[in-house]
């Protein structure tokens, strides 16, 4: 859903970034996004339909200026995928770009499995966390 979001912003921002998708396990590898995801995108104006999820692998941390982790976990697992010290320091919390998030909940909860509700809170939070991000990023029109 991040990156969904993420495209968008950028695309009305008529910014030059690459944004890509991608998980840190090969659970859903070759799949299209969670349905009730797609849903929640849906109901707010975005399109999730079109994503084919892929894992993150030492690799890509070249092609990427920044790495953006939605839980403590995930951040945690990149920083240990990454091939060096200067690969790590580009790993970061998404919601640590949410001007309104508490210091101690900066976790996007995954909503995998739950109900409409849990998807449309992470949808939330997902989206102020990158609105964030979208103004910290250099104009690159």
């Amino acid at each position: 859903m991040a990156a969904v979001v993420m495209r968008q912003l950028v695309a009305e921002g008529g910014l030059d970034v690459q944004v890509d998708s991608a998980g840190t396990g090969s659970w859903h590898i070759g799949r299209g996004a969670n349905p009730p995801a797609v849903s929640a995108l849906g109901r707010r104006g975005y399109d999730g339909s079109t994503h084919v999820a892929r894992q993150f692998g030492a690799t890509d941390f070249a092609d990427y200026d920044i790495v953006i982790g939605l839980d403590r976990h995930n951040v945690t697992d990149l920083r240990r995928l990454a091939p060096d010290e200067e690969q790590a320091s580009k790993v970061v919390l998404l919601r640590d770009f949410d001007p309104h998030a508490a210091a101690g909940d900066r976790d996007v909860p995954d909503p995998y499995g739950g109900p409409d509700d849990d998807f449309n809170h992470a949808l939330d939070l997902v989206t102020a966390a990158c609105k964030g991000l979208l103004n910290t990023l250099p104009s690159r029109r």
